[in-house]
């Protein structure tokens, strides 16, 4: 029951010779996937609850900053990828990739949207079609929830009658060197047969697969990259907080480490951690662990502490700062730049810097904030949104650089702003003050 692709077509559009995928999900992870797959001839439906991407997809317009609009566009044009929230409009599927969301609801997986894309695409699977779930879960999701969703709405048997595989996806919005085409893919499969679908598929998409022996392998593998990130991001903003004291500069201590040619990794400090994967993926594998060996990785639990403390910190310093300037963070006006998680995107998803704007009012600041990136949708009502300009920079009792977009004028801010705390050493000058 492989598949055959060797009819694939690279240009075009679809026709009834073109493989059908269905992506449940267009964010982050599912539209670049739905793009690249139609640049690879498949006849691609996206499908989401989101009317607004919907739409917006349908019309070539882009929300994701890694997939341009002109590209998006093109995919659209040649009939290759068309938009839906219906699953039924799509038809019969030979492949169907889940990419929702897996947030955390008081410390718990929610799943509901695993589940209900599940229920969404089983009535679309014909003997020997196959389905990937690419959303981050903690080891045994593929084959101990989705699986039983897929057998009781197709009425067909994993393994016997369709493929079903785990591939974890490792998109990094925003950058522009390591991208869905290049990132090596990690490919799985519930048995031989999955795993060669799994990987005959991604093969059309990227330059390199990774096959590992089964899905929980590859569930845990996703889960170990990011919790090896917050672990070590957590250690330096540790080392952040008792370097200062200690007459330290903790920037430089870790461009020095830099230097070593082995044994060291640079991690930097910032005001917490955000996005899709680091503040939900190692939860994940510590609650797993505690249900079925009840064991706390005490490594995980103290990284997420430490990384949950920093918004405070940045807070408390800033209140400080203004302090010795003979002002008070009550009534203050504070200009934040930056409220992504990360750079040059304008993902909000967990980000510290909506974290530490809500406790700016919370402490009565007046708050103004600059990203040129962040979509007005997903801002707080309470958040004023402005041009970075001289005249806001001027007016503000204190800058703070939380997310450190490229595009900002740090030159700007450093010959205007009265006080300058910066959270990403990117604004040098003789009145920044430093994490």
């Amino acid at each position: 029951m492989s598949h055959d692709f060797s009819h694939r077509s690279t240009g075009g559009s679809a026709d009834a010779t073109s493989p059908r995928l269905v992506v449940a999900g267009l964010g982050y992870v599912g539209l670049p996937l739905a793009v690249r797959a139609a640049e690879a001839g498949y006849a691609v439906t996206g499908v989401d609850t989101d009317a607004y991407r919907v739409k917006s997809a349908a019309a070539g317009d882009s929300y994701i900053e890694d997939i341009g609009g002109a590209r998006l566009r093109a995919a659209v044009d040649s009939g290759r990828l068309r938009t839906t929230d219906d699953y039924a409009a799509a038809g019969a599927l030979d492949i169907g990739v889940i990419t929702v969301p897996t947030p955390l609801r008081g410390g718990s997986p929610d799943l509901r949207y695993v589940e209900a894309a599940g229920r969404g695409l089983a009535p679309l699977l014909r003997p020997g079609a196959l389905v990937v779930l690419e959303s981050t879960s903690y080891p045994g999701t593929t084959e101990e929830v989705l699986l039983p969703v897929l057998e009781e709405g197709s009425g067909l048997r994993a393994g016997a009658g369709f493929h079903l595989g785990y591939s974890p996806e490792r998109i990094d919005p925003g950058n522009p060197r390591w991208t869905l085409e290049n990132t090596p893919k990690l490919v799985s499969g519930i048995d031989a047969a999955s795993l060669a679908a799994v990987e005959e598929f991604y093969g059309h998409l990227v330059e390199r697969t990774v096959p590992v022996s089964g899905p929980r392998t590859a569930e845990l593998t996703k889960l170990l990259e990011n919790t090896f990130r917050q672990v070590n991001i957590a250690l330096i903003n540790e080392l952040a907080l008792c370097a200062r004291p200690l007459g330290v500069d903790i920037w430089e201590a870790v461009e020095a480490a830099a230097t070593k040619p082995y044994g060291f990794m640079p991690f930097r400090p910032g005001p917490g951690v955000g996005g899709h994967c680091l503040p939900v993926d190692p939860a994940y594998l510590s609650w797993d662990v505690e249900r079925q060996l009840g064991h706390d990785v005490r490594f995980i639990s103290l990284a997420g502490e430490v990384n949950d403390r920093m918004p405070g910190h940045v807070v408390e310093r800033v209140a400080a700062g203004l302090r010795e300037r003979g002002k008070e963070l009550s009534g203050a006006r504070v200009l934040v730049l930056g409220l992504a998680y990360k750079k040059n995107t304008g993902d909000l998803r967990e980000s510290p810097a909506v974290t530490v704007c809500a406790l700016l009012r919370e402490s009565g600041a007046r708050l103004r904030a600059v990203d040129p990136y962040a979509d007005p949708r997903a801002l707080d009502s309470d958040t004023v949104r402005v041009p970075l300009t001289e005249e806001e920079v001027r007016a503000a009792d204190a800058v703070l650089v939380l997310t450190d977009h490229d595009t900002f004028d740090y030159a700007l801010v450093a010959r205007c702003a009265s006080y300058v705390f910066d959270a990403r050493d990117r604004c040098p000058g003789p009145r920044t003050e430093r994490l």
